[in-house]
């Protein structure tokens, strides 16, 4: 008994064994959840569905439902109950959430997946329960709430630094490194907005999904590598790569989406766009491929045909494709009918600009040799003409309104 406690506590596991200590607490928690869903569906279908009104407040995502939502904090009560009883402060449950969370982190970074996983779902669990103490007892206040705030990034920070510091020598650290980024954006944005006065919850990817999919996936994954690759000194565990990589795919999506949100609301009132927003975009793409198409065919045309330098050709056609792209945006995408020479000048200024952007950001990628240099360059791009190009064409090129402004701002000649 003494060495199956030492072999547990080192990790030093038969393959057998590995699967059962990972398993055991999830054949229990399957039995407990799965029996409870039984019964909750049963009681929904004869007296409906018990609505929870804290879950309501706090909303829904499209990864965890409304239903899924009511059936957790039912099946969850006999804890609740034993946790309102106990006297313990609300506080109190914080810290523990926190503490278990933190050590959730360290041991994943140990390479201990299970013991990590079941700490971080635990936490999770304390989590939800420690405010819903403290409301039902009257004793809420900003100080508790400050402290379970900061310690849920606490916790959410110190599981995914375990993890990437496991995978710190493979391509999963990226990932790793991304749900950290995307973790901490999604309640920053959220805090911000209710700082401002908006109200900013939506999203799939919040923190209930967070745990349930970086926990779940990280306490299960040591039953597959003693299964299909028990020999591996420092396994892979593929099925908490998965959900890490989901988490941080889907956070960062969450995150840029409440950023949207917020930035719309609080964003002036302008008057009715001629055109939506896909359309301009779409208007636009498609003044640039035709512009480079046009770029293509006339240096093509100068080389081949006209027997021009390479160099000269490629700089005169940069400077065809140019006027063929603004001619389009100005006429079709954006119907603009400012002056044309100040126009030009601001285009001129948005197209230089982005050509040094995208080479700089391919000369930055190119630092990396395992990115190859054909994503990095189809990445920049990407970049660059959604968070400069486009913008800046609707907003400052071809904005009549914030052209008109600028003419009124120059003083006149006596």
């Amino acid at each position: 008994m003494h060495d199956n406690v030492l072999a547990w506590l080192s990790g030093d596991l038969s393959p057998s064994a590995r699967i059962w200590t990972a398993l055991a607490p999830a054949l229990f928690a399957i039995a407990y959840f799965l029996g409870g869903l039984v019964l909750f569906c049963i009681r929904c279908a004869i007296k409906g569905i018990p609505r929870d009104a804290e879950t309501l407040t706090r909303g829904k995502s499209v990864l965890v439902g409304f239903f899924l939502r009511h059936y957790f904090f039912w099946i969850i009560q006999p804890l609740w109950r034993v946790l309102l009883r106990s006297g313990l402060p609300a506080n109190a449950l914080s810290m523990l959430s926190g503490l278990l969370g933190v050590s959730s982190g360290v041991a994943v970074a140990a390479g201990r997946f299970t013991v990590g996983g079941w700490l971080f779902l635990l936490a999770g669990v304390l989590d939800v329960m420690d405010g819903r103490v403290a409301r039902t007892r009257k004793e809420a206040n900003p100080a508790g709430a400050a402290l379970d705030s900061v310690l849920d990034r606490y916790v959410d920070s110190a599981m995914l630094m375990g993890l990437a510091w496991y995978y710190r020598d493979t391509w999963v650290l990226l990932p790793a490194l991304g749900a950290l980024l995307g973790s901490s954006l999604v309640p920053y944005v959220r805090a911000k907005g209710e700082g401002l006065g908006v109200s900013v919850r939506d999203g799939a990817m919040q923190r209930l999904e967070r745990v349930l999919f970086l926990g779940v996936g990280t306490a299960l994954s040591p039953i597959l590598e003693a299964l299909f690759w028990p020999e591996q000194k420092h396994p892979m565990h593929w099925l908490a790569v998965v959900g890490l990589v989901f988490v941080a795919i889907m956070s960062n999506v969450t995150a840029v989406s409440r950023f949207r949100t917020l930035v719309r609301a609080l964003t002036p009132k302008k008057p009715v766009q001629p055109r939506s927003g896909v359309a301009l975009f779409g208007f636009n793409a498609a003044a640039g491929a035709i512009a480079t198409a046009v770029d293509f065919v006339a240096v093509l045309g100068m080389v081949e045909w006209a027997g021009l330098s390479p160099v000269l050709a490629t700089v005169m056609g940069c400077v065809l494709g140019g006027v063929v792209n603004y001619s389009i945006n100005r006429v079709i995408t954006f119907r603009s009918h400012g002056a044309v020479a100040p126009q030009l000048a601001r285009y001129t200024v948005v197209s230089a600009t982005s050509a040094l952007l995208n080479a700089g950001g391919v000369a930055l990628l190119t630092l990396h040799p395992q990115l190859a240099y054909t994503l990095g360059w189809w990445l920049v791009r990407g970049v660059v003409y959604f968070a400069w190009n486009l913008p800046l064409q609707r907003d400052y090129v071809f904005n009549d309104a914030s052209s008109d402004a600028l003419l009124e701002q120059r003083p006149h000649a006596a």
